[in-house]
């Protein structure tokens, strides 16, 4: 299995890109966008917002070296940066800021595109961890054990938001809430631990 697929390189990159891109946190997100929108639209504006997350980030994955190769950027300065934009949004997860959508209601236009396909999914922490793991795979196991790890974590963001009056139903306001907390303590360990691989490549370098 391992010659096919590095297995704790795709529980690495699901688990990082599952606690910054957050389905369950999407889900009070989603509703208030889509709060006019009846059930077929719903269901539309999901699969939107799916396939515009997933065609930004497959986007930075495929040409994000080339990007970083013309502007002189190392892996570590990339490591260091995306350290501190999860600690960022790990601190937004954890204080409720991102709890807040009132100026998300008012928005016009396709809301699946802009905001929620990008930057809400598709946001500079999940581009810089995904472009992260991409500099590190260097066989093709680690190609299939990314590429499994962000079709996945799509395929539970499209389900969380496809679902998203059942689980809303199930969690209530205080579960979502305890699980975006979770996922903020989640992503402060993994930025901390991306800012000290940083300082630690700089060093050796």
């Amino acid at each position: 299995m391992s010659s096919v697929l590095d297995v704790q390189l795709f529980i690495s990159a699901f688990v990082t890109l599952f606690v910054i891109m957050d389905p369950p946190g999407t889900v009070p997100i989603f509703l208030a966008l889509t709060s006019s929108m009846t059930r077929q639209q719903r269901a539309r504006a999901a699969r939107q917002a799916i396939l515009v997350a997933f065609g930004v980030i497959v986007g930075f994955a495929l040409f994000g070296q080339s990007v970083l190769n013309y502007l002189h950027v190392s892996l570590p300065a990339l490591q260091g940066a995306g350290g501190l934009l999860l600690l960022l949004v790990a601190m937004e997860l954890l204080t409720g800021k991102l709890d807040n959508n009132e100026a998300l209601e008012g928005t016009q236009g396709n809301v699946a595109l802009v905001p929620l396909g990008t930057p809400l999914l598709a946001g500079p922490g999940a581009i810089v961890a995904t472009m992260v793991f991409v500099q590190q795979a260097t066989e093709p196991p680690d190609w299939v054990a990314i590429s499994l790890g962000v079709v996945l974590v799509h395929i539970c963001l499209y389900l969380s938001m496809r679902f998203a009056n059942a689980i809303h139903r199930v969690l209530k306001d205080s579960g979502t809430l305890l699980v975006s907390r979770i996922a903020g303590l989640l992503l402060a360990a993994i930025a901390v631990q991306l800012l000290a691989d940083a300082v630690l490549a700089f060093a050796r370098g």
